[in-house]
């Protein structure tokens, strides 16, 4: 196909058809980066028996993903809207296939948490080129919105095949083919791409802005690596509070950067607008309190009622039907509420959700907790299309890169910083409820050694109790079962608590967007 590099509006004048394989091709992309991302949490426990991994391990495993995937979201939005959409899909394709060939034959958890980093990097360039391809192709309002739920439909089915897929694989082949059946599927993405997409670019392009890249990926990764490793050195600890001084003086010269640049990677008018700082704020608080699920559900389920990886993907579907289903709700309420108070609403339903689960989490009745995910997994299933689309109607065509990356950025990063608080809230509560459960007699302290607490955090109680007498085993596995059932229910309270506070914010923006409409000082964009 001819290159279309010189205007951003070629793309919506393809034949209906090629819109729709352009449609699939772009939405099946991020439905590989959501599956991916999601399959992995079932099988966190098998990769912590496979390596003997503690629990700091594990977590790593998903934040050495994240952590590079934040941090590359938005200058891979930036670079996408240089060099070319189809251009950084390709490239992201070739980068997330050999990585996920660096995980299947990882020999260690660092080989494995090193090549889930390169796959973040990959993951970025993939993630946010796509989402710009669908944007820069349907323009209309009509089309747009279909398009739009299309995509959220593929987001919620991959969410919701993603445990089952995670733990028959897990189960039966092995948890290394997760990563290794990626392979054929990037090769048919890039042959999909190759022929459907045609190459589109900002016309108004400047030079690559190298320095506010580095500066705003490298500010994002220390202060992320510091939250995540707060819980093991403390907040007054030197480490600690180098990372945070060094991230706060990166994001300063970062934002001064963006502000005399002529071609800035980020537009810092957007977050004037008070509609577009709503919807980020969405953003944040449905990926903070919502997605973040998706990696401690299956530790949950399989440490709490002791479920096989396959049985645990199963327990997870009412979380991700829910998803599903949520964007029909969020459409019929759209008709007849505005869109930041559904937005509230949907976080509202995120925090009760929450709230529910943790009330029932220690119960060892599954329907229960089944009802509270369902109730979490509609407000999910609202905001995950929702706040998408709010963000991306703020900026012109020729920017959908750079908002893209601003939206993922946002998502992805807030999933990996509640990764790490409240997996500090989850091991701090379950190792004070295990110690206030099990009496510490001489036998029992002489039997725990140092490993023990992560390891069953990790999901690896049978390894970490298999030196122990049967009865004395037997006695502390129930006891950790309970206890991380109760640290569960720790961190689902703290994660209701933000999403209630983000409505809260959210709903107050949206006032503020109101009254200056009133006063007639201009709509914002929307």
């Amino acid at each position: 196909m001819s290159s279309v590099s010189t205007t951003s509006t070629a793309p919506a004048q393809q034949p209906a058809a090629n819109s729709a394989f352009v449609l699939a091709t772009a939405s099946a992309t991020c439905a590989l980066i959501v599956l991916d991302t999601n399959v992995v949490a079932v099988s966190l426990p098998s990769i912590a028996r496979s390596f003997h991994a503690s629990f700091a391990d594990v977590e790593w495993v998903v934040s050495a993903y994240m952590v590079a995937f934040a941090a590359c979201l938005l200058p891979a939005g930036a670079l996408a809207d240089r060099v070319g959409r189809k251009k950084m899909l390709l490239l992201g394709l070739a980068v997330f296939f050999i990585a996920s060939l660096g995980c299947g034959v990882a020999g260690s958890a660092a080989a494995l948490n090193l090549a889930r980093a390169v796959k973040g990097v990959g993951a970025a360039m993939l993630l946010t080129a796509a989402l710009a391809v669908i944007a820069n192709t349907f323009h209309d309002g009509p089309a747009r919105a279909r398009a739009w739920a299309v995509w959220g439909t593929c987001m919620g089915v991959a969410t919701t095949v993603a445990p089952l897929v995670g733990g028959v694989i897990t189960q039966w082949f092995g948890w290394r083919w997760i990563f290794l059946l990626n392979l054929p599927v990037c090769a048919v993405l890039a042959w999909c791409a190759s022929r459907a997409l045609r190459e589109s670019r900002n016309p108004a392009r400047g030079p690559l802005d190298a320095a506010g890249s580095l500066l705003f990926g490298v500010a994002l990764a220390l202060g992320i690596w510091a939250l995540i490793e707060m819980p093991a050195h403390g907040l007054a600890s030197w480490t600690t509070g180098a990372r945070l001084l060094a991230c706060a003086l990166l994001f300063g010269a970062f934002i001064q950067v963006q502000r005399v640049r002529a071609h800035a990677m980020i537009d810092l008018a957007l977050f004037r607008q008070a509609r577009f700082v709503a919807a980020v704020l969405a953003m944040f608080g449905y990926a903070a309190c919502a997605q973040v699920m998706m990696t401690f559900l299956p530790l949950y389920l399989q440490n709490a009622f002791g479920l096989s990886a396959v049985a645990a993907g199963v327990g997870m579907l009412p979380f991700a039907l829910a998803m599903v289903v949520g964007p029909y709700i969020g459409a019929a309420l759209g008709k007849r509420i505005s869109a930041m108070t559904l937005l509230s609403a949907a976080l509202l339903l995120i925090a009760c959700g929450n709230l529910l689960t943790a009330s029932v989490a220690g119960s060892e009745r599954y329907a229960w907790v089944a009802l509270g995910m369902i109730v979490t997994g509609l407000g999910a299933g609202i905001l995950n299309g929702d706040t998408q689309k709010a963000i991306m109607a703020c900026v012109p065509p020729e920017r959908t890169g750079m908002a893209s990356g601003v939206s993922t950025t946002t998502r992805f990063t807030a999933i990996v910083t509640s990764v790490g608080v409240l997996g500090a809230v989850l091991a701090a509560r379950t190792h004070a409820a295990f110690i206030a459960a099990v009496p510490l007699t001489p036998g029992v302290k002489a039997a725990l050694d140092a490993g023990f607490m992560s390891r069953v955090l990790a999901g690896d109680t049978a390894q970490a109790t298999a030196h122990l007498p049967p009865a004395l085993g037997a006695a502390l596995t129930a006891a950790a079962h309970a206890s991380f059932a109760d640290g569960f229910a720790a961190a689902l309270r703290v994660a209701a608590l933000v999403a209630a506070s983000v409505a809260a914010g959210v709903w107050w923006l949206a006032g503020a967007a109101q009254a200056r409409r009133v006063r007639g000082a201009g709509p914002d964009r929307s």
